[in-house]
């Protein structure tokens, strides 16, 4: 399998894939697909691509303009995937790479609030779920237009209880399910914190 950068600043770059099995990187047809929902949205957002993998997603942002993109996995050959990756890429300096568990950035004080956040945990262990619903608990960390994209396989979603996010959107490509979130109607947003 091959990944590469499919617009923008990179177009045409091939991105290193992380040693093992541990990560399930997004295929280029989704990916594809993902930025052409995205649309135009993406230029000068701030991305948080957590369980992050090879950086792809996040990646892919940067390169289609995004201003900021923040990578955390906990994996260190993930990690070091990802630096070689925006190295190749030339956007390091609108990344930031942070080794850390997902559940513990998302527990603690949000540094920006973020106009994406893209989960996609390893497979069937119900992570998506608690990072999903720690986004939910703490609206600090998404914007006020800001929207969560959960990336699973089909067999793994059901519909969760939420008290603030409400389902926007589904796409399913063979294997591969993306589900958009976005704030409720009713959810207050005068509480934002500023963007860094």
């Amino acid at each position: 399998m091959s990944i590469r950068v499919i617009a923008g600043s990179a177009k045409g770059r091939q991105l290193k894939l992380v040693p093992g099995d541990s990560t399930r990187p997004i295929m280029d047809r989704v990916k594809e697909a993902l930025f052409s929902i995205i649309g135009r949205d993406i230029l000068d957002s701030v991305v948080l691509d957590l369980f992050a993998g090879t950086g792809s997603v996040g990646i892919e942002a940067l390169s289609r303009g995004a201003r900021k993109a923040v990578f955390i996995d906990r994996e260190p050959k993930a990690i070091q995937t990802i630096q070689e990756n925006l190295t190749l890429t030339r956007l390091t300096e609108r990344a930031v790479v942070r080794r850390g568990d997902a559940f513990a950035v998302l527990s603690g004080k949000p540094d920006a609030a973020y106009d994406f956040i893209y989960i996609a945990p390893p497979q069937y262990k119900d992570m998506w779920e608690k990072a999903l619903k720690a986004v939910d608990a703490k609206l600090e960390w998404l914007s006020e237009d800001g929207t969560v994209i959960v990336q699973i396989d089909p067999e793994e979603y059901a519909p969760i209880p939420l008290d603030n996010l409400v389902v926007d959107d589904e796409r399913k490509y063979g294997n591969t399910l993306l589900i958009f979130y976005s704030r409720s109607a009713e959810q207050p947003t005068g509480d934002l914190p500023a963007q860094e």
